[in-house]
């Protein structure tokens, strides 16, 4: 009687909420949390290796608390601004504001187990509880990536509060632009991956950042302690690399959602798509980039197109791993790392010290956008699935690109934004760019009193080279 009493106490009240189709797309979006937080590895070695040695440490520490700040800012509300599409599309009362009361971090479906949540309340609620982590990580990078076009000149205050900025307003982006029910999503803006809003968006935001805090010393003129910028580890930030295309299949799986009968799939913006056409895409993304970027680096001399090339056509395919067959896919991505060339050039000829976020989001990015919507002009798309009448019919919109472009204006225009209304308020208050005598001492021995095993070698000629200073004696036996 005691052990039947207990079987009746653990029965689910509403067991079609946690079936085992449930649990293999709960697994499904897992290994995209864990796929992110490789790349969050990846990033890490990525810029580790491009920073000076007296700032290894303060470069990937600012990151790993930045990364948990939109962590932390997304689960508290973040989820739920993007969620208000949803309720919005199967017209809830109060879209927004419902959204809020059960998808902040105390909310009612966010805090409740699935099994006790009837179906005519939230159906699959599973599967959305398990999401909030998965765009979460995302909220974090973004974060991450901001601070690769400041690194080593920003004070970590300031990048903090610009932290919690760019996690609301990337939230908020990410509800009109990523989903298949916002405003843009749903009228044919198309972006497989999210790179409007994870990619351009803080690019948008270090258009404004990099001006303001200017060159670091010694990156194009010689300063008289430090006449070269070294890099501390350059095979570090190409294992940085190698971390980063690691941890991308497991998300791009975790773009998909998957319905009856069996596992039918449409990527996040309801376009038909297949597992294995996400994949091939990827996979010939990297392929084009790394080719076109190799060929790019031997013929003119500089190993950052080794580096660039891979990524250029992954960003450039990201928006459309779900729609293009792999010879387009695969032709878009030799086209990328050229984009990213002519814009790199570019920006180096007028001493523009940021070396990763314009060439790769803002010129190869937006190239994939545009590309997307003139390759895949005309694919239905929007809405929701089981939504067959009004605005947000299932492919109730088809892509074009007059719709690709209007995103790009948005994400970037957004990240612009946020940074020019913040910028100014930083640098008055608690200030914003570090000064430049800590930036030639190092961050780690100015803020954290580190101090390395190996010191920098200035160049011969500088005082305190050791060029400069008398050779000892010998000593006697020697």
């Amino acid at each position: 009687m005691q052990l039947a009493s207990l079987l009746a106490q653990s029965t689910p009240q509403f067991p079609e909420q946690v079936t085992t189709n449930a649990l293999v797309q709960n697994l499904i979006y897992a290994s995209g949390t864990v796929g992110a937080i490789v790349i969050l590895a990846g990033l890490l070695l990525v810029d580790l290796g491009g920073v000076r040695r007296v700032n290894v440490f303060a470069a990937t520490i600012e990151k790993v608390v930045g990364f948990f700040i939109g962590f932390g800012v997304y689960f508290l509300v973040g989820f739920a601004i993007w969620n208000w599409q949803y309720n919005q599309a199967f017209e809830v009362e109060n879209a927004l504001w419902q959204s809020i009361k059960d998808f902040w971090l105390g909310g009612a479906l966010s805090s409740e187990f699935a099994q006790n949540v009837d179906p005519a309340v939230f159906p699959g609620l599973n599967n959305f509880q398990i999401f909030i982590f998965f765009l979460a990580c995302f909220a974090g990078i973004i974060n991450v990536l901001l601070h690769l076009a400041v690194t080593e000149r920003i004070k970590a205050s300031a990048y903090y509060v610009l932290c919690v900025a760019a996690t609301i307003m990337s939230s908020i982006l990410s509800y009109m632009t990523w989903g298949s029910a916002g405003p843009l999503t749903n009228a044919g803006y198309h972006d497989f991956f999210g790179a409007g809003f994870v990619y351009l968006f803080p690019a948008g935001m270090a258009l404004v950042l990099v001006r303001k805090l200017g060159a670091r010393p010694g990156m194009y003129h010689a300063h008289p302690r430090v006449p070269t910028f070294r890099s501390y580890n350059l095979g570090i930030t190409a294992v940085g690399v190698i971390f980063i295309v690691s941890g991308l299949p497991m998300v791009i799986l975790s773009c998909l959602f998957f319905f009856d009968p069996e596992a039918y799939a449409v990527a996040v913006n309801m376009t038909e798509s297949s597992v294995g056409i996400a994949f091939n895409n990827l996979g010939l993304a990297w392929c084009g980039g790394a080719l076109m970027g190799a060929l790019l680096a031997y013929r003119t001399k500089k190993y950052i197109y080794l580096l660039l090339g891979p990524f250029a056509g992954y960003v450039a395919g990201s928006p459309a791993f779900d729609v293009y067959k792999p010879w387009q896919m695969f032709l878009v991505a030799l086209g990328a790392p050229l984009v990213a060339y002519a814009v790199y050039e570019w920006t180096q000829r007028r001493n523009w010290d940021e070396h990763k976020l314009t060439p790769l989001f803002l010129g190869a990015g937006s190239y994939g956008l545009l590309m997307v919507g003139l390759i895949s002009w005309g694919t239905e798309q929007g809405g929701y699935l089981g939504i067959e009448s009004g605005d947000f019919a299932f492919q109730n919109a088809s892509i074009n690109v007059f719709w690709q472009a209007l995103g790009i204006v948005v994400s970037v225009g957004f990240g612009v934004v946020t940074a020019a209304v913040l910028a100014p308020i930083l640098e008055r208050t608690i200030g914003l760019k570090i000064d430049d005598e800590t930036m030639i001492d190092g961050l780690d021995r100015g803020e954290w009193g580190i101090e390395h095993d190996i010191e920098p070698d200035w160049g011969e000629g500088v005082p305190g080279h050791p060029a400069a200073a008398p050779t000892p004696a010998p000593a006697p036996g020697d």
